[in-house]
């Protein structure tokens, strides 16, 4: 879990640098998705990491992300909760459970075993 104490450090360090001006939502995606390109990078030939760069690079994409929601008015914790209420639906355990096929083929088999 990420605390308030956290999330309030990460907006100040961007404050104190005046960096807000460059952090409009679409440069604070744009970044969201070079860092995650990033810490593919970790895995790209091998699935050995490093664990200390892989955090930090998944240091990054948090990073990014909290800024986002924090630019668009968003709660963490409430986008997080509706989208996996949302996820559940598409994803009953009982249709899921220890498979990894994407909610329409899984809907498309239990129509299929009908």
């Amino acid at each position: 879990m990420i605390s308030e104490e956290t999330v309030k450090k990460i907006l100040q360090f961007t404050e104190d640098r005046d960096w807000d001006q460059f952090h409009s939502p679409e440069n604070l995606a744009k970044s969201i998705a070079i860092e995650a390109g990033e810490l593919l990078e970790c895995f790209q030939w091998s699935p050995d990491y490093d664990p200390e760069h892989t955090a930090e690079e998944l240091a990054d994409v948090m990073n990014y992300c909290i800024q986002l929601a924090d630019k668009l008015g968003l709660d963490m914790d409430t986008i997080l909760l509706d989208k996996l209420a949302k996820n559940a639906k598409k994803y009953p355990v009982e249709k899921a459970r220890g498979s990894n096929l994407k909610y329409t083929e899984l809907e498309k088999e239990a129509e299929d075993g009908k």
